[in-house]
């Protein structure tokens, strides 16, 4: 292939606004808040599963502490109609009221079971919505915390977005002069070979795999023509001569 030596060096300026775009995308993708943001939503989803659980345990016990309470009431009420009744004078059979304080004495063991029980409820309960509280905490630190490095994130995308911008502005200018085949050949071999497609040859060595060439090779390159596309053997992209190619 062949291609006027201007077009050539221009396609070392082609390269550095390319590689200055995949520079800057890649850093986007890249950027520490997104690794950090991704690991806080982790762990914030299972501290949000361990809250959700304690909640379910925290509303099974609010049932059991309602249901503990109307028992204890239901018998407290048995009890005082119990008494009134004595106090009212309106048990006379000495039989009946023997069996009633019998009753009375049952009713006292029963109201003791019962809120033994209650109190052991709401031990229970206070002790599940202690544990919902300190996730909930958890999670508040979680939200702010990702909310803080949402804010660095789209600062850094706004700053980067704004570079990203200017270099592809650029390129479209850089590319203007440059043959349409040495540009196929250029985005080809960019494609391929990491995002570098030209690269100088400077110092007797290719700027794409840094290798050095041998005495042959450069002899080879220096006898060839001006508009000649040269191509490294070794990593085949295509070898931009310059004034410090050292030929």
């Amino acid at each position: 292939m062949k291609a006027d030596a201007s077009a050539q060096l221009r396609l070392l300026d082609l390269q550095a606004i390319d590689a200055r775009v995949d520079q800057l995308r890649h850093q986007r993708s890249h950027l520490p808040e997104l690794a950090e943001i991704a690991t806080l939503a982790a762990s914030r989803g299972e501290v949000e599963g361990q809250r959700i659980d304690h909640q379910i345990v925290v509303d099974d016990l609010t049932v059991a502490q309602a249901k503990a309470d109307a028992d204890v009431e239901q018998v407290k009420a048995r009890r005082s109609r119990d008494r009134e009744r004595i106090d009212m004078g309106m048990v006379t059979s000495p039989k009946d009221l023997e069996h009633l304080q019998h009753e009375l004495t049952s009713l006292e063991r029963r109201i003791s079971v019962l809120e033994d029980e209650e109190l052991e409820v709401m031990e229970q309960l206070e002790s599940a919505q202690a544990a919902v509280a300190e996730l909930e905490q958890k999670l508040a630190a979680h939200d702010e915390r990702i909310a803080e490095l949402s804010s660095v994130r789209d600062q850094r995308f706004a700053e980067i977005d704004r570079e990203l911008e200017s270099a592809i502005a650029d390129r479209a200018p850089a590319v203007a002069d440059i043959p349409e085949a040495l540009l196929a050949l250029y985005e080809r071999l960019r494609a391929s070979k990491g995002g570098v497609g030209a690269a100088e040859l400077r110092a007797r060595q290719c700027g794409g795999c840094r290798l050095t060439l041998d005495n042959a090779e450069l002899a080879s390159i220096r006898g060839r023509a001006a508009d000649d596309v040269v191509r490294c053997e070794e990593c085949t992209r295509i070898l931009v001569r310059t004034a410090e190619s050292g030929l």
